[in-house]
């Protein structure tokens, strides 16, 4: 293919198994199932395990299918490198566990997706302190930076009511205090939005989600975007204090993170993964087309209280959210009003099916109050904005107009 030209996204998407010239010619990448590696020389597998030789060691660590899906990836994410888990939920606690230390502070949005919050929560019990701010103002984050400070976390749009983070401002706040700036991509993946081009350290992305596409494997990617001076940040280990300094977060993340706790994406789910992302740009065109109808929709139907969706003009970020991203993203959330019981409307539903996953093909709703925010408590929902009668949906590819009228009819 030629060189002489950039590729668009879809085309290097597409054709990314191609440049690591696969067994016998294949397009894909095949499933490489083996957790076991030899050498011919013993003195090459110690090499490879010392980090002196490129190569496999163990399945735990590496595998040629999560491989390849890394690489494909890490040039979605215009990145350094990236490193695969078997969900997003591992990717992100593991991350902080190699690079966190007892007596670290770390700033997080106060609109975290719920697993999230609780497991950010949970490092408070060792010795991690967290504080919880309105992302949303970069003003609010910088308040909150200390002395102890290490890393800035924040998605881009919030689940479940879509409040969209100041995304530039906190990657200059960052970068002035040479904190590490962690960015969940899940919500908007790399075809809407490139954390790397807001300064973004990290790039984390629940593969689960709009990449994989089709709700048939779990997984999770973080991509290290090179931007961060890891040579200034004294976390680090000896023992991975050399080579290339823009890979010494990546390796202890590796080592301390994926070795220790091994969270290994399996090579089936990567191979799934791998082949649903070839259609993410056609997908997620579709669906936050379909997203930006059905949210206009709902805001005219007397039924509906309120629309959170940053696609419309009354949105609070709307016009951030326009600078920032290609389009508005697949998910919106609804409250439905009073007098509607949200579990008998869900019901009504004919297409959309009721669910708890993200990113399908189909077009999924859920009582938000009641499933995936149960936990934590009235206080904290109402604080996020979460109320009783709130649907979240994340819209799929289906029709338009079948969307519209299986919401005519429920509402009705």
């Amino acid at each position: 293919m030629s060189k002489n030209k950039e590729q668009g996204f879809s085309t290097r998407n597409l054709h990314a198994d191609r440049a690591d010239k696969p067994e016998h010619g294949v397009l894909h990448k095949p499933i490489h199932t083996s957790v076991a590696y030899t050498y011919d020389d013993a003195r090459d597998l110690a090499a490879v395990f010392q980090g002196k030789m490129a190569g496999f060691s163990y399945g735990r660590q590496q595998n040629p299918t999560v491989n390849a899906l890394q690489a494909r990836i890490t040039k979605m994410e215009q990145g350094l490198t990236s490193t695969a888990f078997a969900t997003g939920m591992a990717a992100i606690g593991s991350t902080l566990f190699a690079l966190l230390r007892a007596g670290d502070h770390m700033i997080a949005s106060a609109f975290l997706f719920g697993n999230t919050n609780s497991l950010f929560n949970s490092f408070r019990n060792f010795g991690i302190e967290v504080s919880f701010v309105d992302t949303t103002s970069a003003s609010a984050v910088a308040a909150a930076i200390q002395d102890n400070t290490r890393l800035v976390f924040t998605e881009t749009i919030a689940n479940p009511v879509t409040q969209v983070a100041d995304l530039e401002g906190i990657g200059q706040l960052c970068q002035q205090h040479g904190l590490i700036y962690l960015v969940d991509n899940t919500m908007t993946s790399p075809w809407l939005f490139q954390p790397v081009s807001v300064g973004a350290s990290f790039v984390v992305n629940s593969l689960t989600k709009t990449i994989g596409g089709h709700g048939n494997a779990l997984g999770g990617m973080l991509t290290d975007t090179g931007l961060f001076d890891w040579g200034s940040y004294d976390n680090i280990f000896d023992n991975y204090r050399n080579g290339d300094v823009r890979l010494w977060g990546t390796t202890q993340v590796r080592k301390k993170g994926l070795r220790d706790f091994g969270a290994t994406l399996g090579p089936e789910a990567a191979h799934h993964l791998a082949i649903g992302s070839e259609t993410l740009p056609l997908r997620m065109d579709r669906t936050c087309d379909n997203a930006q109808s059905l949210a206009e929709f709902c805001e005219k139907n007397p039924a509906i209280k309120q629309v959170y969706y940053p696609g419309l003009p009354h949105h609070p970020q709307h016009k951030r959210a326009t600078s920032l991203f290609k389009k508005y993203g697949s998910i919106m959330s609804i409250d439905l009003a009073d007098h509607i019981d949200c579990f008998d409307f869900l019901n009504r539903l004919q297409c959309v099916v009721s669910s708890s996953n993200l990113g399908d093909t189909r077009t999924l709703a859920i009582p938000v109050a009641h499933t995936i925010y149960y936990e934590m408590g009235a206080e904290r929902r109402a604080s996020m904005g979460v109320s009783d009668n709130m649907i979240r949906l994340s819209v799929g590819i289906e029709d338009i107009d079948d969307l519209l009228q299986d919401f005519s009819q429920a509402l009705s």
